[in-house]
C-alpha cells in the first residue's frame, strides 16, 4: 500500500489533535484541586497529596520519556504512539471511578508514561516529516495548538469542576476518538535509522554543551510555569474567593496567549536568532509573574497570566526547532526524549519548591520571586549574546 504523504490535511491535523492530549495530561483537572483538596481533608497531608494527583503524571513523563525515545529510534514511531493514546484514555478516565488517593496516584502513574510516549513520539514525527521552516512553522503550531487545547479542556473542566469533582476526569476518553486516525491516516517515517549506516551513529557528533543548555532551560521556565496551574486556584480562592470555573478560565487565559505567541514563532525565528528568542520569552515571563504577584484584581491576575503565557509560547517550540536542527537524526527520539524528560520533570518538581515557598512568605511574594528569577534568566542570556557578537 502506497504511504500517505505527510503534507495532507489529515496527517497535520491528526499530528496536531494528538499534540493537545499533553495539556490535558495535568492542568484539566487543576481546577477541581480545591474541591478535591475538601474530599481528602481527612487524609494526612492532604495539600501535597492532592498537589501530586495534579503533577505526579509529570514525573512519570520525565522518567518514560527516554525509554520512549529509545524505541522509537529502534523500532519505529506508530505502534508506540497508540499504545500510549489507548493507555492514556484508561488511565485518565480512571480518577472518574476511584475513591482511594493512592490507586488515583497509580492512575496518574500510568498517565504519566502514556504522555511520555505521546508527546515524545508526536514530536519527533514532526521532525521526521518537515524540514527548515516548514518544520519551525509547524511546531509553532504544535505549540499553539496545544494551548488552544488547554483553553478549551481548562475552561470545560472548571465548568464540570463546578458540578462535581470528578466530572474532569472523563475529557481523557477524548483520546479514543484520535487512535483511529493513528492507525489510519500516520505514516510511519520511510527514513528509519535502523536503515542509515553505522558511520552515521556516532555519540561525537551529538554537540553535549547545546543539549545541557536547553534542558536546563526547559527544567527551570517549567518549574516557574507550572506554578499557574499549581497555585493559581488558591491564590485566586485566597484573593477573591474564585470558583472552579473562575480558576479554569484564568489558567485558560495563560494558555491562551501561549497559543498566539506561538503561531508568531516562526516570523519570529526569520528575524532574530535562538537567544534573541529565549530573551524575549523570560522578559515577558518575568513582567507577567510580577504583575501577577502584585495583583489585587481578578482582572490583573489575568493581565499577568497573558503575558507570562506570551513568553511559554515561544519556548517549546524555540527548545525543539533548536536540537533538532543541530542534532543528526539517528538519535532524535532519545534526544527529544530528553528534552521532555527535562520539561516535565520541571513540572513536576514546582510544587515541591513553590508550596513550600508560598508557606513561608506568601503566594503573592512567591509570583514576584519567579518573576525576578526570570528576569534574572533574561540579563544572563542578553550577557551570552553580547559575548559571543
Amino acid at each position: 500500500m502506497k504511504s500517505r504523504s505527510p503534507d495532507t490535511f489529515l496527517v497535520k491535523t491528526t499530528l496536531l489533535l494528538v499534540s493537545t492530549l499533553t495539556v490535558m495530561a495535568g492542568a484539566t483537572i487543576a481546577p477541581a484541586l480545591p474541591a478535591m483538596r475538601q474530599y481528602f481533608s481527612e487524609v494526612a497531608n492532604a495539600d501535597y497529596w492532592v498537589r501530586l494527583i495534579l503533577t505526579a503524571p509529570a514525573l512519570f513523563i520525565a522518567i518514560g520519556a527516554p525509554i520512549a525515545g529509545t524505541i522509537i529510534d529502534l523500532f519505529g514511531r506508530k505502534g508506540l504512539l497508540a499504545a500510549s493514546v489507548f493507555l492514556y484514555g484508561l488511565a485518565g478516565s480512571s480518577g472518574f471511578l476511584l475513591n482511594e488517593i493512592g490507586l488515583m496516584l497509580l492512575g496518574r502513574v500510568l498517565l504519566g508514561l502514556s504522555v511520555a510516549g505521546i508527546m515524545t513520539t508526536a514530536t519527533t514525527l514532526i521532525a521526521d516529516y518537515y524540514r527548515g521552516a516548514t518544520r519551525a512553522q509547524f511546531l509553532g503550531l504544535q505549540a499553539a495548538f496545544m494551548g488552544f487545547g488547554g483553553v478549551i479542556f481548562l475552561t470545560l473542566g472548571g465548568y464540570l469542576a463546578d458540578l462535581n469533582w470528578r466530572l474532569p476526569f472523563l475529557i481523557y476518553l477524548l483520546a479514543w476518538l484520535i487512535l483511529p486516525f493513528i492507525l489510519l491516516v500516520l505514516p510511519e517515517p520511510s527514513t528509519h535509522p535502523s536503515t542509515q549506516s553505522s558511520e552515521a551513529i556516532n555519540p561525537e557528533s551529538v554537540p553535549w554543551i547545546l543539549l545541557i543548555m536547553t534542558y536546563s532551560i526547559a527544567l527551570a521556565t517549567q518549574i516557574v510555569f507550572y506554578m499557574i496551574p499549581v497555585q493559581i486556584p488558591f491564590y485566586l480562592q485566597q484573593l477573591i474567593n474564585a470558583n472552579a470555573s473562575q480558576s479554569g478560565l484564568a489558567i485558560a487565559f495563560a494558555t491562551l496567549a501561549t497559543s498566539i505567541s506561538a503561531l508568531s514563532y516562526q516570523r519570529l525565528k526569520a528575524r532574530f536568532t535562538f537567544l534573541n528568542v529565549y530573551a524575549i520569552a523570560f522578559l515577558l515571563m518575568g513582567l507577567g509573574y510580577l504583575a501577577i504577584g502584585s495583583a489585587r484584581t481578578y482582572a490583573m491576575v489575568l493581565v499577568g497570566l497573558s503575558i507570562a503565557g506570551l513568553g511559554v509560547g515561544l519556548l517549546m517550540p524555540n527548545m525543539t526547532v533548536c536540537l533538532t536542527s543541530s542534532t543528526p537524526a539517528v538519535f532524535r527520539g532519545r534526544i527529544l526524549g530528553g528534552l521532555t524528560t527535562s520539561f516535565f520533570l520541571g513540572q513536576f518538581t514546582s510544587p515541591f519548591v513553590s508550596q513550600p515557598l508560598s508557606q513561608w512568605v506568601g503566594l503573592s511574594t512567591t509570583y514576584g520571586l519567579a518573576g525576578g528569577l526570570m528576569l534574572l534568566l533574561t540579563l544572563l542570556t542578553l550577557g551570552v549574546m553580547s559575548r559571543w557578537k
